[in-house]
This record gives C-alpha cells, structure tokens and sequence, in this order.
C-alpha cells in the first residue's frame, strides 16, 4: 500500500477520524454508510493498527498475526451490518497445561469433548471433583456472557441495570465485588487447575489474584464473556483479514482512508473542529464537525491540549515464531498437535503466578516466567505458503504475563534477551527437545523468532506504556463522567473511540460501533 494512500483534498468533513487501526475503521464504515463524508487518518503507511498480519522473517512467506492474534470480542452483529468477509475457527481444544507430578510428567488437556476432558482432571488429580467445580463455575460465567456481552453494542446500562440483568448474586459477587482469586480458592483446590483459571484476568494486566481494585476481575469478565460464550477463535488469514476488510468496506462505502497522514492536534469549539496533521510533504488542516479519536486518551490528551491521565504500564512479553515442525513433548500422553492447538500453559500454577507477580513488583525479572502459547497454522495453515504447509512447518505465539514496562527501563534489549532466554526455558523443561533445534530460518539463515516487550508496542504503536488495551480495563457500565455510550470527552464534537473507551480492549470494534452511534445519535437530536 503506497505511503499516501487516499487524499484529504480541502473540503470539510463530518468526521475526521485520527487513527486506522480496527476500531477506527469500524467507525468510519459505519458512518460512511450512514450517509455522512468521512476522512481517516493513519499516521503509519497502513491501516490495522495492532490488528495486523504481516511477514516478520526475512524471505520466509509466514503472513503472522503479529500483535494481537485471537477473536473472541468482536459481535456477529458488526459484522453483518458491514457486510465484512471475514471468518473466524474454533479451537477443539481450549487449554494444555504440563506439570511434574510425582516424578512423571503429565497435565491437563482441556477440550475434545467432555468424555475427554472429564477424564483429564480425574487423571491429574486423582477424582472427579474438580471437574465438577470447573463445570460449576464456568456454567456460572457462561450465564453471565450471554447476558452481559450482548449490552457491549447498546447504550450503557447502570450499574443496577446491569446487576438486574445479570440476576445472579453469586455471580455478581465473585466477578464484580470481591478479587476473583477469592472465588477460585473458595472452588478449586488442585494449584495447577487454580492457575489455569487464574491466567484470564492476568492478560496484559499486572496485578495479583487479590488486588484490591479488582483491575484482573475486570480482565478476567472480558475474558470469558466474548461471543456470548467466552471462546477465543482463529482469524482466517490472520488478523489483517479482519482489518483489511474493514478497510475495504469503510473505502467502498465512500470514506477517505489517507495513511502517511499523522494527526499532530485537534482545535474545537465543540460545534466544529479542525484536525491539523503531518506528512513527509508538509503540514495540513481538515475541517470536520466531529472527531473521532482512535489512540489513546493519553494522546487525545495532547491533541486537544487536555489534562493526560494517569500512566498505563504494560506488562506482557509477545514472542512470533516458525518452527520446521511442533516439538515433542515430555509428557508422551498428549498429541503436540493438540497441546499446542489451544492455549499450552507454561509455569502457570497458581502459586507460579503469585511469585512471579511478587518477583516483578519488586522489580526482578520472575525466575520462571509465566506464559501461554498456541499454534495458529494448525487452526488455519493459509497464513503458511503452500511449500511450509507441504514441508510441516507451524507457527508459534507465545504471550508473557507478569513482566511490566518499569523492568525494561533500563535496558529494553538486554531485558529483552534475557527474558526471552528464561521463558524459552521454562518452555524446553516441558519439552523432549529443544526448541532452538526447531526453529526455522529466514533467508540470511537467522533463526524465525521475534520477541516484544512493552517499551517495543510503545515505540512502534504508541500503545502507552505498552499497555494493550491502553489503559486499566473499564466495568461495562456507566460510571460518573462515562457518557451514554462510553466514548464521550469533554468536548461534544470530539468522541474516544479507541481501546481506552469505555467497553474497549481487545479486538473487539466495540469502541468503534459505540462512538459511530454516539455520532448519528447527535445528528439526529
């Protein structure tokens, strides 16, 4: 895609809207089909954001969801009214978590049908026990999901509003009032069945099981809510599918897509607005009646001269790589072809997470870093070319936890290398070879592996502080000053509709549909 690809020209817009990753080109195809001008501007020379696909090795035609890699937050229902061609697979297994138990290697496999799963706990724990308690309380959060997701695209409820629609106390209590590391010791007794539970509300977010704000109760509702059941699926293509088509139907349906183009700031009255912006050519002004702004509200912060809030630290460790095939594991029970097709749990106990947790707070690097893998290409080998698909090679993603950005300061790349060095580890001692003789490489003959830390989504995002969803994830509902829809500011024209919206994070469009109809709703008062 050429650097200056789409062009402002002079006239005056409904909306500008500064930023072209998903939830920004959600927007724009949503008002360009409503009838109203559209401009987006993209400060890179693509659109897609942190939602991309792209080839990281040299020579090696790998087409890798390099950021952010799953689907579970994105409602049928955007997709459908965009027309987007787009699909997603489901994983036939959820999780695989390897462990040491009396001298043997073993672990969990979850998924493959309930027989299968069942019979998993009874071996690793030695009855039936804990699988009842998984199924309790996962029928618990599966009632919430459909009650709660679907509110994600509507106005925001109260919080009794939603309380009510939830009608459930327990489940309101568990996930909403109390640290969920509370209702997982309350229920689970085995440690590795209690840390594969844990591992959802610790997805870009530092905290532990009992942090009083409840930040990885917040985490953890947006994990297991999405699609109404809380599954995480494949994006056929890779994640640059869904942004590629976003993009095509927000062009198709008139608005103007100007990459190469980066907003520098936003004048208002809140009636109009002019957005000035930035090419290698020179500076440019649009005219529009509202912006929609999707960055963070750090950076709306500076666009439009405002008070920035509080900084956001990421605190995840993202790692591509391609593999000439799966390793073998150590526990020979298990087909790698399945432990790696779902989520594969590394050092992820629930007493492993609490120290890592206390090692990184306290400013270390954790000794045995915790982290989750899966193999995309299993799901959907189309992001391979035909000669890797041919020869068995497979992709690798690996996401860290417990690694915030304040233990990159002082030296982002030897931080970098070391924990890469520390997780691979903790890696190869589930494994019954190395993983380094595995690795592919690229056509300088260097290994296929990349690793980012948050100072790295920080530099190349500008995620702040790296943090993926750019900020401490929000309860779905209204709270004082969050708007109708979650997307209002302080200046009626200017609307956030990036992750930092309320019901933002993750790749979801939700931020993007809510400022749309924020918008049309204005239009129409």
């Amino acid at each position: 895609m050429p650097a200056h690809e789409g062009h402002p020209g002079h006239r005056a817009y409904d909306a500008v809207i500064v930023g072209g990753g998903h939830n920004g080109l959600v927007a724009a195809a949503y008002l360009a089909r409503a009838g109203r001008s559209v401009l987006v501007l993209e400060r890179l020379d693509h659109t897609g954001g942190a939602a991309i696909s792209t080839r990281p090795f040299a020579g090696v035609d790998a087409r890798l969801s390099r950021y952010s890699y799953l689907v579970s937050l994105l409602p049928k229902k955007i997709v459908r009214d965009l027309g987007l061609d787009f699909r997603i697979r489901a994983r036939t297994i959820s999780s695989y978590t390897p462990v040491e138990r009396a001298g043997e290697a073993t672990g969990l496999l979850v998924g493959g049908g309930e027989r299968c799963t069942r019979e998993a706990f009874a071996k690793l724990t030695g009855d039936e026990r804990e699988y009842a308690a998984w199924r309790r309380f996962y029928g618990l959060t599966g009632e919430v999901a459909e009650r709660v997701f679907p509110t994600l695209t509507d106005p925001l409820p109260t919080r009794e509003e939603l309380r009510r629609r939830v009608d459930d106390e327990e489940a309101w209590r568990i996930l909403f009032e109390e640290p969920i590391g509370a209702a997982i010791e309350d229920r689970f007794s085995d440690d590795l069945v209690r840390g594969v539970v844990l591992t959802d509300a610790l997805i870009g977010t530092f905290a532990d099981a009992h942090d009083p704000s409840l930040k990885q109760n917040r985490c953890f509702l947006y994990h297991v809510i999405g699609g109404g059941t809380g599954a995480w699926d494949v994006p056929v293509g890779g994640m640059g599918a869904l942004t590629d088509a976003l993009a095509k139907a927000a062009r198709a349906a008139g608005a103007v897509v100007a990459t190469g183009h980066e907003a520098v700031r936003i004048d208002t009255d809140g009636a109009t607005a002019e957005v000035t912006y930035r090419t290698a050519d020179g500076e440019g002004v649009a005219a529009a009646r509202h912006v929609l702004v999707n960055a963070s509200p750090q950076e709306l912060a500076a666009l439009t001269g405002g008070t920035s809030p509080e900084p956001a630290e990421g605190a995840q460790l993202k790692v591509n790589m391609l593999l000439k095939r799966l390793p073998r594991l150590r526990d020979s029970a298990v087909d790698p072809r399945e432990a790696f097709s779902g989520t594969f749990h590394i050092a992820e106990g629930y007493e492993q997470l609490a120290t890592a947790h206390a090692q990184a707070a306290a400013g270390e690097l954790p000794a045995a870093p915790p982290s989750e893998i899966y193999c995309h290409s299993l799901t959907d080998p189309t992001i391979l070319g035909p000669d890797l698909v041919e020869r068995g090679y497979q992709t690798l993603t690996l996401f860290g936890l417990h690694t915030p950005a304040r233990l990159f300061e002082r030296d982002n790349d030897a931080v970098r290398e070391e924990l890469l060095k520390s997780t691979l580890a903790q890696l190869d001692a589930q494994l019954a070879e190395p993983l380094a003789d595995l690795l592919a490489t690229d056509a300088e003959g260097r290994p296929c592996i990349e690793a980012k830390t948050p100072l790295d989504l920080e530099r190349d995002l500008r995620l702040p502080g790296g943090n993926i969803f750019h900020r401490d994830l929000s309860w779905p509902h209204a709270q004082d000053g969050t708007g109708r829809w979650g997307v209002e500011t302080e200046h009626p024209n200017v609307l956030l509709c990036g992750a930092g919206a309320v019901r933002g994070g993750g790749v979801s469009g939700v931020p993007g549909h809510n400022a749309a109809m924020a918008l049309l709703e204005q239009g129409e008062a």
